[in-house]
């Protein structure tokens, strides 16, 4: 049932971003106990972060990701998981679930953190937080690392999801993605910081918008279509890339 489907994305979406901002805010500000642990904990966590939403979405095939539901779309696939096609309808339930999910995901990070975001005093490890800043601005090149990045992650997944026991990414176990995504994350994720997910920027950066963190600064709007536009992009060629592979 397309409803189960989207609840699923919906889940899963706001446990991983509930995770993988948890552990950004955890490594980011001082007054974490995390505090200065690095690049190194934020891609092992943002891994267990989608590692823990993909397991609990497999009604929907895992998706999490508009970027991934679109890559599935133009790959030729007929299902998204058992019994959910691949319709207009059910590509758009996945997104708006996928975007109300990371909310919720990076709302709750808020509450959880507000004391310590509050403490900080940097605004740009703020806003790191909840969304991606480029280390060396430049739309071109910030837009080329992300769609390269997403890509990646997408061909790779549809290309090894064909050889699982039934249809979509939660067909691998989750174990697998959340390798790939550690992997993309420290080795292509320097530039950028590696969104690799359109709701993954856009819903918390809207949250660091939206509610009151002490001295928290700009939101950085100027660059926010670049982590929206690229990984779609690159979802999508990597989409056509694995659908001979389909």
């Amino acid at each position: 049932m397309p409803l189960a489907a989207y609840l699923s994305e919906f889940v899963g979406t706001a446990l991983m971003l509930l995770l993988g901002c948890g552990v950004s805010a955890n490594s980011e500000l001082r007054t974490s106990k995390g505090h200065g642990a690095g690049w190194v904990l934020i891609s092992l966590g943002w891994g267990l972060a989608v590692f823990l939403g993909v397991t609990v979405a497999t009604k929907s095939g895992a998706n999490l990701n508009p970027a991934v539901t679109l890559g599935i779309v133009v790959s030729g696939a007929k299902e998204f998981a058992k019994g959910v096609p691949v319709t207009l309808p059910n590509v758009l339930g996945y997104i708006v679930a996928q975007l109300l999910g990371a909310f919720v995901g990076a709302f709750t990070v808020w509450l959880v953190y507000k004391r310590q975001l509050d403490d900080h005093p940097d605004p740009t490890s703020k806003l790191g937080v909840f969304a991606t800043v480029p280390q060396m601005p430049g739309w071109a090149w910030n837009g080329l690392c992300e769609s390269a990045a997403t890509f990646v992650l997408v061909f790779v997944a549809l290309a090894f999801g064909v050889h699982g026991p039934t249809t979509g990414l939660a067909s691998l176990g989750a174990l697998p993605i959340a390798f790939l995504v550690i992997g993309l994350v420290a080795s292509l994720g320097g530039p950028t910081g590696a969104a690799l997910n359109p709701v993954r920027d856009l819903m918390p950066r809207l949250v660091h918008q939206l509610v009151p963190i002490a001295g928290k600064g700009s939101s950085h709007w100027g660059y926010a279509w670049v982590p929206l536009v690229a990984p779609i992009v690159g979802g999508v060629l990597g989409g056509i890339a694995a659908g001979p592979l389909l």
